[in-house]
């Protein structure tokens, strides 16, 4: 069991949860269920041995995390696992609900790992191909139904598939104006559009990066390269660009800076998890932290 603050917490947390699950427990010194809470979470950390990593954080001391997860009462756990939460339970569940709640999760013992069946996956789980097929059926059933189109393009992009990204879009594209999704879709495709990718992205963000060297204010430069970033997909990257713009000039052509960054926040936008009564759906911490920033910049 590890106390997280805001200093550890992105190396303890973010980064811990892209090799093993990590269940946060949010508590107080002054709560009594987190007391009887906190026993049983740390002897599943020690009985699962190493399967899943606890960490604490004191809601008191650390308000800065507990807002970013949204934290209303405690005792509240949040599960991340490859740097996002996945699901969560509010209370201080006696200890067989919270083994339900960890083995959902948590990978299984070494010994009770078992050759998974060829038919064990359930069809099109976590199948981009399937869901690409859903998602299209769902597209021409409902042509009107701009969420479905919206996960469909979006499918597309992440695939690389931009010539078919835009036939698809194409029907909506008038809505880029009004609608805050589509809108998002045509600044990505737009952004593919404008930069070359791929082989060709290094050495387009090496260019991007001596203009800026060479003129801190060069928004052009740092716009293309925030651009590109979107191109590859490397969301983080692009909006600490559009900040660099922001920080300096938020209305700066019109208001491009503040407008991409929005539609990135869309972008990735992860589905809403379903959670079990009782159970909170915990917010993306990365999205939370890059909407702080934006609020803290723009109202500066």
């Amino acid at each position: 069991m590890i106390d997280v603050t805001v200093e550890n917490f992105e190396a303890e947390v973010i980064a811990a949860s892209m090799q093993v699950p990590v269940l946060v427990d949010f508590w107080a010194p002054w709560c009594g269920p987190c007391k009887s809470l906190g026993p049983v979470l740390e002897k599943l950390e020690t009985e699962y041995a190493g399967r899943f990593k606890l960490v604490k954080i004191d809601s008191d001391q650390e308000q800065q995390i507990a807002a970013m997860f949204g934290i209303r009462s405690i005792p509240t756990c949040v599960l991340l696992m490859n740097g996002q939460p996945v699901d969560g339970f509010m209370g201080a569940l006696p200890e067989g609900q919270v083994r339900a709640f960890l083995d959902k999760h948590v990978p299984p013992a070494a010994e009770e790992a078992l050759p998974e069946p060829q038919e064990a996956a359930e069809p099109g789980a976590e199948d981009p191909a399937a869901r690409l097929e859903k998602l299209q059926h769902a597209v021409a059933t409902d042509p009107a139904n701009d969420d479905a189109r919206f996960d469909y393009v979006k499918l597309l992009l992440q695939l690389g598939r931009e010539d078919d990204a835009k036939v698809a879009f194409a029907p909506v594209i008038a809505k880029a104006g009004v609608s805050r999704k589509i809108g998002a879709l045509k600044a990505w495709m737009d952004a593919i559009d404008s930069v070359a990718v791929g082989a060709d992205a290094d050495g387009a963000l090496a260019a991007f990066d001596a203009k800026i060297a060479a003129n801190k204010r060069d928004f052009d430069a740092r716009f293309g390269r925030a651009r590109c970033l979107m191109a590859c997909q490397r969301w983080t990257e692009a909006m600490d660009e559009l900040l660099e713009i922001l920080m300096r000039d938020k209305a700066w052509n019109d208001e491009a800076a503040r407008k991409t960054y929005v539609a990135i926040l869309e972008i990735i936008e992860p589905p809403r998890v379903q959670v079990a009564e009782g159970q909170i759906p915990p917010e993306d911490p990365v999205l939370a932290t890059y909407r702080r920033r934006l609020s803290s910049v723009v109202l500066s």
